[in-house]
């Protein structure tokens, strides 16, 4: 298994990351993705290790903690194997301050985390989502004094706009505090929007990836054809309208192309997908999710070969699209400003 730096920290993670979000089935949302229970998921972080990979991703929010509760039971005893990565911001409770970034909430987050999980740190601490209400300093302030408690290893953010990640940077820097090592993104062939602001700044800034979705919201199993219905299961039926949208010929263009490709490299269309991303500039890792051990194998065989620099080409042109202003204008002064664009347009 390869392993990359988290952005510009010393951190090394695995190219795959193994998200949790199936761990528990806590609520129709999440047992759309899986319902793993403790013996289940024993099994799937020792099929992981044994792997590689000992990267192992979730949140306070999933199910209602019961994935940290279900993690932290599959890891014990080999606590120290493992690089554990959770988040929080979201509504955990009905009191006014039992979601969001505040001081208040973040401790009280953290302490909750930490108990469900069994451990007395937490390798990677993401912000779930940007607090708008908070000021950026007592954010930082707050995830500064976790880190140097020990409590925290290293911070990440997750679904910033850039200048959310840019404001926190820079204030981060003006105090000498601890800074987001990681972006936790929304990124896929189908949902290539992290590459007009987000990745230009992940260069510039040394701020490493971790993909969620990198199957586009499910879409790229490899199970949705053109001209086919949905198949019976797949958790696009209850979840396919609260995720990103994409039209029907845009997916499927993109789908005929990993159809392509797939049988070219003898991979799967899955695998191809990942595979692409991990080519990607400022990919630290990929999260990839499983609802069993067949499903983690082969998501699991996406690391380890590389596709073509023409297959890659192929996998950009089919899944390119016009992007908004300022990025469409800006790709028209690449000679002064070389932000990543696909390789096709090189």
């Amino acid at each position: 298994m390869e392993f990359r730096l988290l952005g510009s920290s010393g951190l090394k993670v695995p190219v795959l990351c193994y998200g949790t979000g199936t761990f528990g089935g806590g609520n129709e949302f999440f047992q759309a993705w899986g319902s793993s229970d403790v013996a289940e998921a024993t099994r799937l972080v020792d099929v992981c290790l044994e792997a590689g990979v000992n990267f192992f991703d979730t949140a306070d929010v999933y199910s209602n903690g019961l994935s940290e509760q279900i993690l932290g039971k599959a890891i014990a005893g080999r606590r120290d194997k493992v690089l554990i990565s959770t988040k929080t911001t979201f509504r955990m409770g009905d009191g006014p301050n039992d979601l969001g970034s505040s001081r208040y909430h973040i401790l009280q987050a953290v302490e909750a985390s930490l108990r469900r999980l069994g451990t007395d740190y937490i390798d990677v601490y993401h912000l779930h989502g940007f607090d708008a209400l908070t000021p950026v300093e007592e954010v930082l302030d707050t995830l500064n004094t976790l880190v140097r408690s020990g409590k925290v290893r290293y911070l990440a953010c997750s679904n910033f706009s850039g200048w959310h990640l840019m404001k926190s940077l820079s204030v981060a820097e003006k105090y000498g505090w601890a800074r987001y090592a990681a972006h936790q993104v929304y990124y896929s062939l189908i949902g290539r929007d992290y590459e007009w602001e987000l990745m230009p700044l992940g260069v510039d800034q040394k701020v490493g990836a971790l993909v969620w979705s990198p199957l586009g919201w499910g879409r790229l199993t490899g199970k949705i054809r053109r001209g086919q219905p949905l198949p019976e299961v797949s958790r696009l039926h209850k979840t396919g309208d609260m995720g990103p949208q994409v039209t029907d010929d845009y997916l499927y263009n993109v789908v005929d192309a990993l159809d392509e490709v797939a049988n070219e490299t003898g991979k799967t269309v899955p695998q191809v997908a990942l595979n692409w991303l991990l080519q990607r500039p400022t990919v630290s890792s990929v999260i990839i999710g499983a609802r069993n051990e067949e499903q983690l194998r082969q998501n699991l065989a996406a690391a380890g070969w590389n596709l073509t620099a023409e297959q890659v080409a192929r996998l950009d042109k089919a899944s390119e699209v016009a992007p908004i202003y300022p990025y469409w204008h800006q790709r028209q002064f690449t000679e002064r400003n070389p932000l990543p664009v696909p390789t096709y347009l090189k």
